[in-house]
């Protein structure tokens, strides 16, 4: 009986796939980091203007990959804080583990039932949260994908290049490391655009060089456990590697635990993504050696903001790009030190780049 209901399940979530697909088809299917139609949250109020008075009884649904990773749980108290201060309650829901597809399904077409005016997803996979697109838009309500994997059909998106991700570690291999060498990459869950775009960016970037070799890019499925085996693995067959770089902070500080293990955390660089408070822990003891802190707390507000934008019947571009900073132990003390205002040091480094 288990294995007809799961079975019944997946088809129901593949035939309302392809149904979704095919009436969505004048959208062309979205690409997070190339998309031209874009905004830098920089520049929210600059060109769309101060925040607008939203209907009386506006409230906001998300639902995230898991809240057991902490990046989550930031992105989480986000959508709180600026809810809090617009005034706009938020129901914040997950899966139970990275990997539950069918159950974050459920709890997406759940709040499309229930009201909200707007909805914020960070779907598992490119793919599972595609139905909720055409659900949602049969009852008028916006949606915005935050982060990490991409529906294709996605109208509006809000979060970092990712594949910036990757080319900043390897920017940092090519500036600190001039003879080169061997370096891995762990990677996310297969398939999934972060984790491809974060890999293709290291990669490509590190290879432009001609003096790094990628010996080694393993599947780690966002797992801490799971990368420190690989990374001991690699370990064993490359002793002369010089460093890993991790699709996210969980796999990153697993293998630091395989690089101290192996006695060489004074030969091995490790880098992260995500910059969770773990990560910055591991740098300012000498541990980690950094992480491309995309600050989900910021994100989250960024979001909440733009997604009820949405509901005051402003027109938004596709998609809103949020903030990212390599942070290593030379510039650690910039974006958390004591008494730091992130979004003010965020906002300067918005101005120097444009």
């Amino acid at each position: 009986m288990k294995t007809f209901l799961k079975t019944t399940v997946a088809a129901g979530l593949v035939a309302s796939f392809l149904f979704s697909a095919a009436v969505a088809q004048e959208l062309a299917p979205l690409n997070s980091d190339t998309e031209k139609d874009r905004m830098d949250w920089s520049q929210l109020e600059a060109k769309l203007g101060a925040f607008p008075k939203l209907p009386e009884g506006t409230k906001a649904g998300a639902v995230s990959k898991t809240l057991t990773n902490e990046y989550w749980r930031s992105l989480g108290e986000g959508y709180t804080k600026f809810g809090d201060k617009a005034g706009v309650p938020v129901v914040y829901q997950a899966a139970q583990s990275e990997g539950d597809q069918l159950g974050q399904l459920t709890i997406a077409e759940g709040l499309i039932t229930q009201g909200y005016n707007v909805l914020l997803v960070s779907p598992q996979t490119d793919a599972n949260l595609q139905p909720v697109i055409e659900q949602a838009k049969a009852a008028g309500i916006p949606v915005v994908n935050v982060n990490d994997a991409v529906i294709p059909q996605a109208e509006h998106y809000v979060g970092n290049v990712q594949r910036d991700n990757g080319v900043r570690v390897a920017k940092w291999f090519v500036e600190n490391r001039p003879d080169g060498g061997k370096v891995a990459i762990v990677e996310g869950q297969a398939g999934v655009y972060a984790a491809v775009q974060r890999t293709d960016g290291f990669k490509a970037t590190i290879s432009e060089s001609g003096k790094f070799e990628v010996v080694a890019s393993v599947p780690g499925n966002w797992d801490r456990q799971t990368s420190y085996d690989a990374a001991t693995n690699i370990l064993q067959q490359h002793p002369d590697l010089i460093g890993f770089y991790a699709n996210n902070d969980g796999m990153a500080l697993g293998i630091v635990e395989a690089v101290k293990a192996a006695g060489l955390q004074d030969k091995v660089a490790v880098f992260g993504t995500d910059g969770i408070s773990d990560a910055y822990t591991s740098i300012k003891a000498g541990e980690l050696t950094g992480t491309v802190d995309s600050f989900p707390v910021l994100t989250g507000e960024v979001a909440l903001e733009a997604a009820l934008r949405l509901v005051a019947g402003q027109k938004l571009p596709r998609v809103v790009a949020t903030p990212q900073a390599l942070i290593t132990k030379d510039n650690v003390a910039r974006y958390q030190g004591e008494g730091v205002d992130v979004r003010a040091v965020l906002m300067e480094d918005a101005a120097a780049a444009n």
